[in-house]
């Protein structure tokens, strides 16, 4: 049975609801006073700014590997027109805008994504004026989209993915993407009250500790075989834990994902197979247990842990790299381009509307949805990072470069806001293989190879070839300076999600972990123990920031089963099943994917 949240914080959420009316209505009398102040406040220019000759006017401008191709058209009534075919990364080969403007003025523009980027290409032909044709091979298929009604048709379907050309195209349409009550109700409040940023840091505050959960710890069994981890030569290595607990075993109350042949004792730091989802891995530790060398070490750069984050449960998920392939996707509304509200003032550009010179990524647009093509192979989805909101720096030396250093992004090759250096990012070449680091300038050219990535923060940890040890990353204990959260607090626990690589023996592993109640200095202990290579933050606060699924399926039945169980509750659920988000329907949040590779 799924897992609820608890009534405290029900009564907190129902509480700090009710208020915020009242609150906003007291507010009102002063707010324009206040606001008039701001508005008279110019940002200084700002010296890094591009040209107004070279400010991008699109989204189509920050491709700057796109190739261009315009042919005369006609309709089936025999009006003139002319078609431009965008390929916006021909090295991933996977999305092309098409501009269509007929003779009167009539002009729009669709997104067309190529489900076999590998095979086949989109190409106009300048000898067929009703429409494209698909290359794969030696074998070319002849498209009508121009003279028919096949594109209108498909743009007012209202799916997401609406197919093209017997299925061979497929048209991104816009959604409406599902925003969860607590989403909501903090979007209210950051959008109609004067000062509903100050209001949603104390929301943080009443509901820090609210997801915490610990799990009993008791010695190993004597007897029987209830507690041994999968097989060392095939998963991830084991986190080092303190000599004296290597005897016991803990018993998690709230982990959703179920183990070949474990039934309740889990030995802490160790590996468990999931169960029907080879190559899946599940891990549970407390930073308590962790071996003391670890916990003395740095010192200058991670705080002491207090009780209640020492004992507080961390939930990790491996992925043999092996057998999987990492993906990204936008939200129907997140992470935007446009400026964030959390910069210093002269780090704006008021020419600009956002960081990038663009404030929407029109004319693309993001369904919030997995691909038909990827979803029939997806084993997993999780969370993705920070929305633009706090997805740039206020203190440190990141907030004075770079406009702040907005959190950078793309999806099938597409730049949707620039990598920005010194920021932690993931990232996918178009070889599937997958990446993490600390951005620098000379890695921009891998930019044209690079089919997904995501910027979040600063690292967590990263791995010191000098001592060849993971080591935490030089920001962990600086609040402001490192962006930990929305918060100016700098002792605020909350439930926080991470996202880190492993490498053991010949294996690479990509893992995905949720704490339970944490402050990046518990996030750095954990991912040392496990002696990570590289770990990021990604998002925190509550349960559907840090939600993660895992698919299971059993003829045409999907199984879905949660790390938490308290995370089922943001997915629908009716008579004939649940249906997860990312997967099953739009949603607003950005998102990663995991599919399961060709044998």
């Amino acid at each position: 049975m799924a897992r609820k949240h608890s009534p405290r914080s029900h009564r907190l959420l129902a509480a700090f609801t009710s208020g915020i009316l009242a609150f906003a209505a007291a507010q009102t009398l002063y707010a324009p006073n206040r606001i008039a102040v701001a508005d008279r406040a110019e940002a200084a220019p700002d010296q890094t700014a591009a040209p107004e000759a070279a400010l991008p006017s699109s989204i189509v401008d920050l491709q700057l590997f796109r190739q261009t191709s315009s042919v005369g058209i006609e309709s089936a009534t025999g009006v003139p027109g002319t078609a431009t075919l965008v390929n916006l990364n021909p090295t991933i080969n996977v999305w092309y805008l098409l501009k269509v403007v007929w003779q009167g003025g009539s002009e729009s523009s669709y997104q067309l994504e190529n489900p076999q980027p590998r095979s086949q290409t989109v190409a106009l032909n300048p000898n067929d004026a009703a429409g494209i044709e698909l290359v794969d091979g030696g074998t070319r298929q002849r498209c009508n989209l121009f003279a028919g009604t096949a594109l209108a048709e498909a743009s007012q379907s209202h799916v997401p993915y609406a197919p093209l050309c017997e299925g061979r195209l497929l048209l991104r349409n816009p959604a409406k993407g599902h925003l969860t009550r607590l989403e909501a109700e903090a979007q209210f409040v950051r959008n109609q009250v004067w000062g509903g940023e100050k209001i949603t840091v104390i929301f943080h505050h009443l509901l820090e500790d609210t997801h915490r959960q610990t799990a009993q710890l008791s010695a190993a069994p004597t007897q029987g075989t209830t507690t041994a981890p999968a097989a060392s030569e095939n998963a991830p290595a084991a986190a080092l834990i303190d000599a004296k607990y290597t005897d016991r075993v803990l018993t998690p109350s709230g982990l959703g994902i179920p183990l070949e042949n474990q039934h309740g004792e889990l030995r802490p730091g160790a590996w468990y197979a999931a169960s029907d989802n080879p190559g899946v891995y599940v891990s549970l530790i407390e930073p308590q247990l962790i071996d003391a060398t670890i916990l003395e070490s740095h010192k200058g750069t991670v705080n002491a842990l207090d009780a209640v984050e020492a004992s507080s449960l961390c939930y990790l998920v491996a992925f043999d790299l092996d057998r999987f392939d990492l993906g990204y996707a936008l939200g129907t509304e997140n992470p935007s381009v446009e400026w964030s509200e959390h910069i210093q003032p002269q780090m704006k550009d008021s020419r600009l509307p956002g960081p990038d010179g663009i404030g929407t990524i029109a004319p693309l647009v993001s369904p919030g949805l997995i691909s038909p093509g990827s979803a029939r192979i997806t084993v997993a989805t999780f969370a993705g990072g920070f929305k633009r909101l706090h997805g740039a720096f206020k203190y440190g030396e990141l907030a004075t470069v770079n406009h702040g250093s907005h959190y950078g992004f793309l999806e099938n090759g597409v730049v949707f806001s620039r990598l920005q250096p010194g920021l932690a990012t993931v990232f996918v070449l178009a070889d599937g293989s997958v990446g993490m680091k600390s951005w620098e300038p000379k890695d921009n050219g891998l930019l044209g190879r690079i089919r997904y990535a995501r910027q979040n923060g600063v690292p967590i940890v990263e791995f010191d070839e000098r001592s060849q040890s993971t080591v935490p990353g030089r920001l962990v204990n600086q609040w402001g300076p490192g962006n930990w959260s929305g918060s100016e607090d700098t002792k605020l626990r909350t439930l926080r999600a991470g996202a880190a690589l492993q490498s053991s023996g010949n294996k690479r592993f990509l893992i995905y972990a949720v704490f339970s109640d944490a402050t990046p200095s518990a996030m750095a202990r954990v991912f040392q123990a496990y002696r990570f290579r590289y770990g990021m933050h990604l998002d925190m606060n509550a349960l559907e920031h840090s939600y993660f699924a895992l698919y299971r399926r059993a003829g045409s039945q999907l199984i879905v089963d949660y790390l938490i169980d308290g995370m089922s509750e943001v997915d629908k659920m009716d008579s004939g099943g649940t249906t997860p988000r990312f997967l099953g329907y739009p949603d607003n949040r950005d998102f990663f994917f995991i599919t399961r590779r060709n044998p």
